[in-house]
């Protein structure tokens, strides 16, 4: 008959103290159980282990744990019945004082329309279960060692192909370095542009503070670009001496929306070849183009001039903590040393999971679906424009999860308290301009159209309308 969890035993810790004869470890025994069931160690309900395998795990008599447990049960701190075993028996137990529920604050977000975030709700929670299974059922045993800091073989070689075929990117596994997301490789780069004796990294006038931050805490400054209707001005980067690493999001500028220029992309590459220089390309949302075939990766002018990262992070969820780095040669090799000797930030798990979930076609299927959605969001938010705030121009809308939001000049810092009384989360551009930047201020919002769930977006695009001028 083949045994129950309880009769094979599970772990129980128990300090008996008692004395080395009989009567002593019974007592011990007794009053250790009797404290674990009053402190709230054992909850009412939990089956303790037969008293042959407790006997076993403490080392003594099996007469003794059955003389404690039979001690325990008539004063009414266990339960004993056939077939179902011993038990701590049901009564009232003192809880502990939960804290009070936090009230949300006056003027507290309701809906919320901050950019960098897709529609959490629509991860495709069924396809990455089934690909989850496949992935794991496949997986060497190897596979869950502490393996390859560059990641796993499978996922590398998925990415491989992916990249090539969707953004254009000349990308070989070996030269692929899994990270845990783009904070995640930016900080990896960081480390190695300055042990590499960097000191500048030139960045677009528009960004995210917390990426010039990182940066900076490497020990690089950053020096922004101009830019203007045509994106970033790479003209500039030859006239900056110092400077040999720029930072660029080149298919669609965050948070601006424009692509860099045809003739800029091609400056920037001639720069890095000139001067020895690397470009860093962010290529956070390329996947979601609306209105034209998607904007190739700058890598694909020169794969030993150019860094690609991507995540998926737009695609399908933050929380998965998974991005990639396509490095030149040379370069690989110093990240996967910083890196270290094994790969401790991304799961091994997730990996084999994102490689089957690209490798099936579940990937290509989920992100066109979500590229409909979005469309048909960023396709009713100018609709709402067009009709309740027809002063209100939306730009850098042929692609991503956002647009910009041109506002009357002077307006941007009422709008944005206006949406916080409506309880509505916006980030006006102000926030995004680089503090030595020199560009003239425009007053915007940026607004995350893809952040909220469906259930949400019609309350969402009306809250927007309201604080409009």
């Amino acid at each position: 008959m083949e045994d129950s969890w309880a009769t094979l035993g599970v772990d129980l810790h128990l300090e008996t103290g008692g004395e080395a004869t009989r009567s002593g470890v019974r007592k011990g025994l007794t009053d250790a159980l009797r404290e674990a069931v009053r402190g709230g160690r054992l909850a009412p309900g939990t089956r303790l282990p037969s008293s042959r395998s407790l006997a076993v795990d403490l080392g003594i008599a099996r007469n003794t744990v059955a003389d404690a447990y039979a001690d325990l049960v008539a004063e009414g701190w266990l339960t004993a019945r056939q077939g179902s075993g011993t038990r701590v028996a049901e009564r009232a137990v003192p809880r502990p004082a939960e804290p009070a529920p936090r009230r949300r604050a006056v003027g507290g977000p309701t809906y919320d329309l901050m950019p960098g975030t897709p529609d959490l709700a629509s991860f495709p929670r069924a396809e990455w279960l089934k690909a989850a299974r496949r992935a794991l059922y496949a997986a060497p045993n190897d596979a869950l060692g502490h393996g390859d800091p560059r990641g796993r073989i499978e996922l590398r070689t998925a990415l491989a192909d992916y990249l090539s075929r969707a953004r254009g990117v000349h990308a070989d596994p070996g030269r692929i370095v899994i990270c845990a997301g783009f904070v995640h490789g930016l900080v990896l780069l960081g480390s190695v542009l300055r042990a590499r004796g960097r000191r500048e990294v030139a960045v677009e006038s528009y960004g995210l503070d917390f990426h010039w931050n990182l940066l900076e805490r490497a020990g690089l400054r950053t020096s922004p670009l101009p830019f203007d209707e045509l994106g970033t001005s790479t003209a500039e980067l030859g006239s900056r001496a110092a400077v040999k690493v720029a930072l660029l999001t080149p298919a669609h500028q965050f948070p601006m929306g424009v692509p860099l220029h045809p003739d800029r992309r091609a400056a920037a590459v001639d720069w890095a070849r000139r001067e020895g220089g690397l470009i860093l390309e962010d290529d956070y949302d390329g996947e979601f183009r609306y209105d034209r075939q998607p904007v190739g990766a700058l890598q694909g002018l020169d794969p030993d001039r150019v860094v690609y990262l991507g995540t998926a992070s737009k695609s399908l969820a933050p929380g998965l903590r998974l991005g990639w780095m396509v490095l030149p040669a040379p370069l690989a090799a110093e990240v996967v040393e910083a890196k270290g000797g094994a790969d401790l930030n991304c799961g091994v798990l997730d990996q084999l999971t994102l490689a089957e979930f690209i490798t099936s076609g579940a990937y290509d299927r989920h992100v066109r679906g979500a590229r409909l959605r979005y469309r048909r969001r960023r396709d009713q938010l100018v609709a709402a424009l067009a009709e309740r705030a027809p002063e209100v121009r939306a730009t850098g809308i042929a692609a991503g999860l956002h647009a910009v939001l041109e506002l009357p000049p002077g307006t941007e810092r009422s709008v944005v308290q206006a949406a916080s009384w409506q309880r509505l989360a916006v980030q006006g551009l102000a926030g995004f301009r680089h503090p030595a930047a020199r560009v003239p201020e425009r007053d915007a919002l940026v607004v995350g159209y893809g952040t909220p769930p469906d259930h949400a977006w019609a309350g969402a695009l009306e809250a927007l309308c309201r604080v409009l001028p």
